[in-house]
């Protein structure tokens, strides 16, 4: 090659390489040669318009051209697109040929191209040129755009109006040929659910020919898989995996009779590299490393997995795991994106284009019974606040963390510790101790009536402090192994079986995790989130409290929470660290900062980030480290890094980034390879330098540096006993509460006319004996249809904030309902269990009766106790309910006549009329 190519030159020579890359024989007009590939590119074809760059042949039939310009230009390709249009529409020499379809403008690093078959023809860039069996592929049949014109209406069946407007924006998005699209939907309001809907009509009507289902951890992906296996589209009988076949990538492997392919990014970028992944890095999600690159990491072309691979590429929880780091991997494909996230920010919205199909926040989910609220319950005490001093010449535990050994020691100084270093540096049980046992005593008060501990999952922040947590769960709630379990993916048993446990079974009530289940894990009969951790992230908290939101049936709940009286109306964040009121940034920063975490410049180096900074931080880290680490400690790291000690580690990493290392091994690879340029030469040298500094790292020894600097020790606390500050609703929680009873006696208010129940309640209390079962399941109805959000359960739930409520939460909805219609409409002055008032009204009415001569027998009183329940549950008695249960079985109105005689009906009208008062 020689040094002194013309712009142009250097231009072909990168087209040339690109070509070449992507299955085509490039070839001088003078010289063709038919048999060397299906794929043939040659070089200045002339045209009756003048001579073509490049005309691509497949098979012998021409089928596009590409214009070549130089480097310069890349930033005016869109201005010669006329140019290659106009060498596409014309004729080649020898040839009798049609326009040909596929056009490219190109400067060998920015490439352009036009499908001129497409309905509205358009310019889009490309990371390198489709394969010559595409193009073959690609004539047989319509384009894919001209497909996607015809996809039929949605069918709305088993779809909620979300998501049936999500998919058919999605799809006016896809007939507008817009490459990329946003899917805004709250957490738990069926993001996945709609996205294999759309995935399957893609698929079935406009003939996609593969989609990436593309996730970020590994325990997303398997989520996925599963609810791919379940779905059932609204048009066939059959599930989605006996129409189309799904794969989830657990190796590099992607199978070519695959239609849905289900991976990491991780994964993904790895295998575009051509390198072996280990499977650790997939259990942690990108975005939560502090470190980020400056630069993106370089992809290259990879013959294995065209850019033509994929149609479309879905990509769940996109706030996380398209920027900095990733987005080479969704800039290689040739294929619309479309992001799904429950907690967008800017730059979301920027990386789509600003192109949100659909836009349904947590408050809309709410609303519309999709979602369930929450409230916040606030635990602060002093030690948690403030943190906590230990005086010099005490004696106290130091502790390992990862073995957990302990010795003694006596302080020489004073040490002080603030709230920030709990549980990192520092551990004080008490301070544990008084947050676990102030949320065992407030239960009632935070879940009144239940009899069990509902459902809690507890952020901690790492795995040591976790296991701390467990420990006093156990010892407090006084209760064995299985009623509380630690979930993560260094936990010792199968995180997956526990996860399944506690989503479905009784036991654990109480679930343990530092990240695995922080994001986008269902587990619907989760109720309350114990945070005893705090997070920076705004986005990541969301995601957080997300795993509180789904819904679930009365049924299905009362399954794994047996004293449950209501389907789930709202779940609690009991907030121990003040979660809720501190600052939290938008987006993670775009660099890294100089307090990075040494697992995250691990991890960036494992996976061939290239930054000056970053090596030389990390060859610092472990500098100190070696300072601070045994003999053995050191063997082992040896033994982990394939015989590299540590000092050379350090070496390498510096080596990648010295210009008098690089300028050496440049000078030897010009020994042999004398015809390459300086530039290049040294460009080689520090590929091959950066390979060997960041080949030493993987899953195995990243775990092994960051767990060896972990070894060194705790303090544990047990000097300092820690005192409650206060335990209390927040703030925000009681004025929520007070809000949503005002907003339903508005509504109640509002339709007093319309609904007759209301009306009689309102305007003519006298006939309270009046109202019928069917009169409170119009309202009810009504309440569901128009207003989910004032469940009957959830208003009485704002009400126990209020006020002192007499009796415990009803068993059904429709009992609720009138004790909270009794309350907006004063008769009662505090909010009380009907069946209560039931009660109270018809010991009133028996006292009254008996209080003369008249006495009623044991047979008699039994009757009435029995139409009393009655009316409890059903609010009035008819004398036609007789015939029926629960008094057909005990000889219905025949045995009451002979019971009551003439006076049975003057008795039924009495109980309705005083059981309702």
């Amino acid at each position: 090659m020689s040094n002194n190519q013309t712009p142009e030159q250097k231009a072909r020579n990168g087209i040339d390489g690109k070509l070449n890359d992507s299955g085509w024989v490039v070839q001088e007009k003078s010289r063709i040669d038919w048999s060397a590939s299906r794929g043939i590119a040659i070089k200045e074809y002339l045209t009756d318009v003048g001579p073509a760059d490049y005309v691509l042949f497949v098979d012998k039939e021409p089928v596009g051209i590409i214009e070549a310009k130089r480097d310069e230009e890349g930033h005016r390709l869109t201005v010669v697109e006329e140019q290659s249009a106009e060498y596409a529409a014309s004729k080649l020499k020898y040839l009798n040929n049609d326009p040909l379809p596929f056009v490219y403008e190109s400067t060998g690093a920015l490439t352009r191209f036009t499908d001129f078959r497409d309905p509205k023809p358009r310019s889009k860039p490309v990371f390198s040129f489709l394969r010559p069996e595409t193009f073959e592929e690609w004539l047989r049949k319509k384009p894919l755009r001209e497909r996607l014109l015809n996809i039929p209406e949605l069918r709305t069946e088993r779809l909620r109006d979300c998501q049936v407007i999500a998919i058919s924006n999605l799809e006016k998005s896809f007939k507008e040929n817009r490459p990329r699209a946003l899917v805004q939907m709250a957490t738990g309001s069926g993001k996945t659910y709609t996205a294999i809907t759309f995935i399957y009509r893609l698929l079935k009507f406009a003939d996609a020919k593969k989609v990436l289902f593309l996730v970020d951890t590994r325990n997303l992906g398997e989520q996925a898989e599963q609810e791919f296996m379940a779905y059932v589209p609204n048009d066939d009988n059959r599930k989605f995996t006996e129409l189309y076949n799904v794969q989830r990538l657990r190796s590099s492997y992607i199978s070519s009779d695959s239609q849905v392919c289900i991976s990491t990014i991780q994964r993904l970028y790895s295998i575009l590299k051509g390198e072996e992944l280990d499977e650790k890095i997939e259990e942690e999600n990108p975005a939560e490393r502090g470190w980020q690159p400056k630069e993106p990491l370089p992809v290259v072309y990879n013959e294995k997995i065209p850019i033509e691979e994929f149609d479309f590429v879905v990509i769940d929880e996109c706030h996380r795991s398209i920027y900095n780091l990733w987005q080479q991997v969704l800039d290689y494909f040739d294929a619309f994106l479309i992001g799904l996230t429950a907690t967008p920010d800017k730059r979301t919205f920027g990386f789509f284009n600003e192109n949100v199909v659909s836009e349904y926040s947590h408050e809309e989910a709410v609303a519309d019974g999709v979602n369930v609220g929450y409230d916040v319950y606030t635990i602060e005490t002093e030690i948690s606040k403030n943190g906590a001093k230990i005086n010099a010449r005490e004696f106290v535990d130091r502790r390992e963390k990862l073995t957990r050994k302990k010795r003694w020691e006596q302080l020489d100084e004073d040490f002080t510790y603030t709230s920030k270093k709990l549980d990192r540096d520092v551990v004080n049980p008490s301070q544990i101790r008084h947050v676990i046992r102030t949320f065992k005593e407030k239960l009632p008060e935070i879940f009144p009536g239940r009899r069990e501990v509902p459902k809690t999952l507890v952020f901690a922040k790492n795995d040591s402090h976790a296991d701390d947590i467990i420990n006093i769960l156990r010892e407090e709630f006084g209760e064995g192994n299985a009623f509380c379990k630690k979930v993560t993916y260094k936990a010792e048993e199968d995180p997956k079986s526990v996860l399944s446990a506690f989503r479905n079974d009784y036991n654990p009530r109480i679930a343990v995790t530092v990240d695995m289940i922080a994001t986008g894990t269902d587990v619907k009969p989760l109720e309350c989130l114990l945070f005893m951790r705090d997070v920076k992230s705004l986005n990541y908290f969301e995601q957080m409290k997300g795993r509180g939101t789904r819904t679930l049936g009365y049924d299905d709940l009362k399954k794994v929470t047996e004293s449950a009286v209501s389907a789930k109306t709202h779940f609690v964040i009991v907030d121990a660290v003040g979660v809720t009121k501190t600052m939290k940034s938008d987006s993670r920063p775009l660099e890294r900062k100089k307090n990075t975490p040494l697992k995250d410049l691990l991890a960036a180096v494992t996976f061939g980030a290239q930054d000056e900074d970053l090596y030389i931080s990390l060859a610092s880290r472990l500098a100190r480290l070696n300072r601070q680490i045994s003999e053995d400690e050191r063997a082992t790291f040896a033994q982990k890094a394939n015989g590299k000690t540590i000092n050379q580690t350090v070496k390498d990493l510096l080596s990648a980034y010295n210009p008098d290392i690089i300028d050496l091994q440049a000078s030897e690879i010009k020994l042999y390879q004398p015809e390459i340029q300086e530039a290049d030469a040294k460009k080689k040298a520090q590929e091959n330098l950066l390979d060997v500094a960041r080949s030493t790292f993987s899953g195995e020894l990243n775990d092994y540096i960051e767990n060896v600097r972990r070894v060194h020790e705790q303090i544990i606390d047990t000097v300092n006993t820690d005192v409650l500050l206060r335990a209390e609703w927040d703030k925000d929680a009681v004025v929520k509460a007070d809000e949503l009873v005002n907003d339903f006696k508005a509504y109640m208010e509002a339709n007093k006319d319309e609904i007759i129940a209301l009306r009689i309640f309102y305007n003519q209390p006298y006939q309270h004996r009046e109202v019928t079962f069917t009169m409170i399941k119009e309202v009810l109805d009504k309440l569901k249809l128009e207003k989910p959000y004032f469940a009957p359960f959830r208003i009485w739930q704002a009400y126990e904030q209020l006020e002192k409520v007499n009796g415990n939460s009803p068993k059904n909805e429709l009992t609720a309902l009138v004790s909270l219609i009794r309350r907006i409409t004063e008769i009662d002055p505090v909010l009380t269990s009907y069946d209560q008032t039931v009660n109270r009204n018809f010991q009133d009415w028996v006292f009254k009766k008996q209080a003369g001569t008249l006495k009623f027998n044991d047979d008699q009183m039994n009757w009435l106790r029995m139409i009393k329940d009655y009316v409890a549950n059903s609010f009035h008695l008819e004398i036609d309910d007789l015939d029926y249960t629960p008094f057909d079985a005990l000889g219905g109105r025949g045995r009451m006549y002979q019971l009551f005689g003439d006076e049975m009906n003057m008795v039924i009208s009495e109980l309705n009329e005083a059981l309702a008062a």
